[in-house]
């Protein structure tokens, strides 16, 4: 009951800070001509970037099956694409919330360990933050000043000042928690034997254990070729995902394949925030974004967004749902 009411409260208060975002991203907007604009949409170039968007899924299970693969299992791809998007759609509830998620589903229907299925997801999760920064890196070195400055003025310097807040005025706090983790580290370490008689540390010692499991996959890869690309593919799809949208309008339709690069890293740290699927702090971000560097107006700006980020959203919501009761039918049939 407790847990529960736990999950609740987590769910309301993403849901709350998603709203206020929301609410900044489209407060002091003419309404009337952001409904107006979302009527006069060409809306086959968001069927072409949800077609762009599929590609990147599909090419994501298949990724996370390479990956599964060392551990001595196999899966069907179809069974790792319906766990993926059932994560994503559980993304929807609670951020993050949808890693754990996939991992059950998947696992419960393979009979696969969790926690070694979560290890791979954490490898693949490090490999997608270390691509999206390199792109970040390449393009501040590449583009514009006005992209930096934008990068610098709205991104960079409002997260160094909350890096420094925690590590600056705080520092010795910070100092207690360090030594006090380092010491934990070396009493589990050093008691593990007499640890593992409690139900509690060895259900621990396993989970870690098998996570550490998920991780070396990555090292005995017999497909390490195939892997790579599809990491790239994957990149390559949110790219042109992101830029198709900006024909759907008149205002966004001269920015070019280079340009929507900008969009891919700026959406991409937007969907990273703590809120429900990026709600709110998407649209705020990439409405300036677009005001800042490329002179499109905040209301032009905004329908960009909203096509981008509630057609993706509806397209997870049901194939999310499908895929759902696809694993837990197949799961009741064969018990």
């Amino acid at each position: 009951m407790r847990k529960t009411l736990v999950q609740i409260l987590k769910f309301f208060g993403f849901l709350i800070v998603g709203v206020i975002l929301l609410w900044l991203a489209f407060r002091n907007v003419e309404y009337k001509k952001l409904i107006e604009g979302l009527k006069q949409a060409n809306y086959f170039w968001v069927f072409l970037s949800l077609f762009f968007g599929t590609l990147a899924y599909l090419s994501r299970a298949r990724r996370w099956l390479i990956l599964i693969s060392p551990l001595g299992y196999k899966p069907s791809m179809a069974n790792t694409f319906y766990a993926l998007m059932t994560g994503y759609m559980a993304n929807l509830a609670l951020p993050r919330v949808g890693e754990i998620t996939r991992c059950v589903a998947l696992g419960k229907k393979e009979k696969i360990p969790v926690d070694q299925l979560f290890g791979t997801v954490l490898v693949e999760r490090t490999i997608d933050l270390i691509t999206l920064l390199s792109i970040t890196l390449a393009m501040i070195i590449m583009k514009s000043d006005q992209i930096n400055q934008f990068m610098k003025v709205s991104i960079f310097i409002p997260l160094g000042e909350k890096v420094f807040s925690l590590f600056g005025f705080t520092w010795i706090i910070w100092a207690i928690l360090i030594v006090l983790s380092a010491a934990s580290i070396y009493l589990l370490f050093h008691y593990r034997k007499n640890l593992r008689k409690i139900r509690f540390f060895s259900k621990m010692f396993d989970i870690a254990r098998g996570i550490i499991n998920g991780f070396k996959s990555i090292v005995n890869l017999k497909r390490k070729w195939e892997f790579i690309l599809h990491t790239v593919f994957i990149w390559c799809s949110y790219t042109l995902m992101t830029w198709v949208v900006v024909f759907a309008i008149e205002p966004t339709s001269h920015i070019t394949l280079g340009d929507s690069i900008f969009l891919l890293v700026i959406g991409g740290l937007a969907m990273s925030a703590p809120v429900q699927s990026g709600l709110g702090a998407f649209h705020y971000i990439i409405s300036r974004g677009l005001a800042f560097v490329e002179g499109v107006q905040i209301e032009d700006g905004l329908i960009y967004a909203f096509l981008t980020h509630e057609s993706q959203m509806l397209f997870v919501i049901v194939t999310g749902t499908i895929s759902f009761f696809i694993l837990s039918g197949r799961t009741r049939k064969k018990n």
